[in-house]
């Protein structure tokens, strides 16, 4: 079995592959003040749930933008399999061109969801992974990574929304039936959720303009599926496309 880890500002997201085929996902909350053995108990717990033993694991590898826990999450797993983690990188196989400059600065997640949106759907695409913050990667019509943006997340949009005002107040993430409010919850909601819907097709629109190509486009985060369906593109729903990735670089680096 392979584990994989995408490890986010706010949850850290596992997977585990039996060859192909996704066995679970589970999430656990990022928090920095955790040491490797509380990590070790929560990962084997983890496995423990999903009737699968330490000792099943056979590989394992992790994508992350958070470095301090990427250490200790790194000799959790090496405690509780014995296995050394190969941890994405600039370094990490991936035969993905990067175009940025310079081209390490491409951080672990956009690696593993280019690579996954390359070998899933072809380019030319674009790739929103909407999550503490939204992140558009790009990838051209000979499979180069061109670059992209990156936009506050939905959750830290809202979060400054009611945290800096004085009458506004904390609200869930529904989309309301109009997108003219009649009162203040509606308002914030219709604001946050078609306002960012319409924000990912005014940008894709921009982005094909500069490419002078139709693109797909693929979204994925804890916030996309919410946000997309009041899209007015036809966008690809894709929840594990960070883990898909994972796997597809392990194979590769194997």
């Amino acid at each position: 079995m392979l584990l994989t880890l995408d490890i986010g500002n706010t949850n850290i997201t596992i997977g585990c592959y039996e060859g192909k085929r996704l066995s679970f996902v589970s999430r656990m909350a990022t928090d920095r003040s955790r040491m490797e053995d509380q990590y070790a108990i929560e990962l084997r717990d983890i496995l423990d749930i999903y009737g699968l033993r330490a000792e099943d694991v056979t590989g394992t590898i992790i994508g992350s933008v958070v470095p301090p826990v990427t250490t200790y999450i790194t000799k959790a797993i090496k405690k509780i399999t014995g296995l050394e983690p190969l941890v994405v990188d600039s370094k990490t196989v991936s035969d993905l061109n990067v175009l940025l400059n310079p081209p390490e600065a491409l951080g672990a997640d956009l690696i593993a969801g280019c690579v996954a949106a390359l070998e899933l759907y072809d380019g030319p695409c674009i790739i929103w992974d909407m999550g503490t913050a939204t992140t558009v990667s790009v990838i051209d019509s000979q499979g180069s990574m061109r670059g992209g943006c990156i936009i506050p997340g939905v959750g830290i949009s809202m979060e400054a929304l009611t945290t800096r005002t004085a009458q506004l107040p904390a609200i869930s993430m529904e989309a309301p039936e109009r997108v003219i409010g009649t009162n203040t919850v509606d308002c914030m909601r219709s604001g946050l959720i078609y306002g960012q819907a319409c924000m990912i097709d005014g940008m894709c629109d921009r982005i094909e303009e500069e490419l002078g190509v139709r693109c797909k486009v693929i979204a994925t985060g804890g916030l996309a599926r919410e946000i997309v369906a009041y899209c007015k593109r036809d966008i690809i729903y894709s929840c594990n496309l960070l883990l898909e990735g994972l796997r597809i670089l392990y194979e590769k680096n194997k």
